[in-house]
This record gives C-alpha cells, sequence and structure tokens, in this order.
C-alpha cells in the first residue's frame, strides 16, 4: 500500500487554487478590455490615428496664409431610411480659419427613426491637425416622420500642419461622416404614427 505524500495539497484544495485563479485572470481581462476602449480613444485624439480628430473649445491665436480645401462627404449606413449631405461638397480655408459648414438630414420614413454619426478625415496623417470646435457626431439624434434638421460642424485647420514637412503636398483633406441606425427610444417610438402600407 502506497503512502500519501504529505507535500502533496489535498486535491480539493488545489482544484480551488486553481479555480481563484483562473477566475482573477478572467477578472483582470475584462477589466482590461474596458479600460482599452478609452485608452484607444485618448490616443486616437492624441495622436490622429486613423484620422481621428482633434477638439478644442476657441479659436487658434493665428491665422496662416496658406490655404488648403476641405472636402465634405457624407454616407448613410444600411438600415436607416435618411438622406443625408452636405450643403456644400468643399470650401477653400486659410489654416487657422475657424469655419462653419452645415449639413442636412431628412428622414424619410414615416415613423421615427435615430442614427448616429462617427467620422473621421483623409489623409490619415491630417487628422491630428483638423480640429472641431463644435460637431454633432456621437450624439444620437431622433428623428420624426419626415423630418428636416440643419446641423453644423465648426472647425479649423491647425496652422501647424504648415510646420509638418510630411505634410508638406496636402492640398485636400476630405471630412467623412456615416451615420448608423440605433435603436429608437421607447418615448419616441410610441409617439410615431404607424406607417402607410405601401404599393405593393
Amino acid at each position: 500500500m502506497s503512502t500519501p505524500n504529505p507535500a502533496t495539497p489535498p486535491a480539493p484544495r488545489r482544484d480551488l487554487f486553481v479555480a481563484f485563479l483562473c477566475g482573477g485572470l478572467v477578472a483582470g481581462m475584462v477589466g482590461l478590455s474596458f479600460a482599452a476602449v478609452p485608452f484607444y480613444s485618448w490616443f486616437c485624439r492624441t495622436t490622429g490615428l486613423g484620422g481621428t480628430t482633434q477638439t478644442a473649445k476657441a479659436a487658434p491665436a493665428q491665422v496662416s496664409e496658406r490655404s488648403i480645401t476641405v472636402r465634405f462627404d457624407s454616407n448613410v449606413a444600411p438600415g436607416l431610411p435618411w438622406r443625408f449631405e452636405p450643403e456644400q461638397r468643399t470650401i477653400d480655408v486659410k489654416l487657422g480659419q475657424v469655419v462653419t459648414v452645415y449639413y442636412t438630414v431628412t428622414n424619410e420614413a414615416a415613423r421615427v427613426t435615430a442614427g448616429q454619426a462617427g467620422y473621421n478625415v483623409s489623409p490619415s496623417t491630417t487628422g491630428i491637425y483638423f480640429t472641431k470646435i463644435n460637431c454633432f457626431c456621437f450624439t444620437e439624434q431622433t428623428m420624426k416622420p419626415g423630418e428636416k434638421r440643419e446641423m453644423a460642424v465648426v472647425f479649423y485647420v491647425d496652422p501647424k500642419l504648415a510646420e509638418d514637412s510630411e505634410q508638406g503636398n496636402v492640398r485636400l483633406i476630405t471630412l467623412s461622416y456615416t451615420f448608423y441606425p440605433v435603436r429608437v427610444p421607447d418615448q419616441a417610438a410610441a409617439e410615431s404614427p404607424p406607417a402607410k402600407s405601401g404599393r405593393i
């Protein structure tokens, strides 16, 4: 008959230790995944990664003589019955000049719908210089049936762009928005009249 080794911990205690270790590892990974979202957002805003623009509360102290063309692009993801377009497609601005442009959005459905816009700029390397003072992006928009709305974007292109040797050939920046469908708030959906059936 073999004699139990006193140095070996009982199996139930060892299993409990492994379970606690695995649970702690999972909890740590979940915590890191939540922390990664705001960290990535901060990193993109700081570096302009992927065409992420910057934000500011006031105009820059100077306006450069160098001009650049800004083109405005608009898109609507499938499942959102909206017409979304800029009031002007391009504009020439001086670096540091604060500009206000408008997009128009129309809900073409016979019911309340809601959307939220994401955005980026291209070339993506100019994101760190494209600065917004006011924008409708990342704010949920709820539209009544047939409603039309103007949405403003206030921005400037940082004069520091002219000091960046890698951006010396940039003459055009495209600001692109895409509206994505989101769930309509229950109260708004309840106030929406029933949609009329169309022709078959």
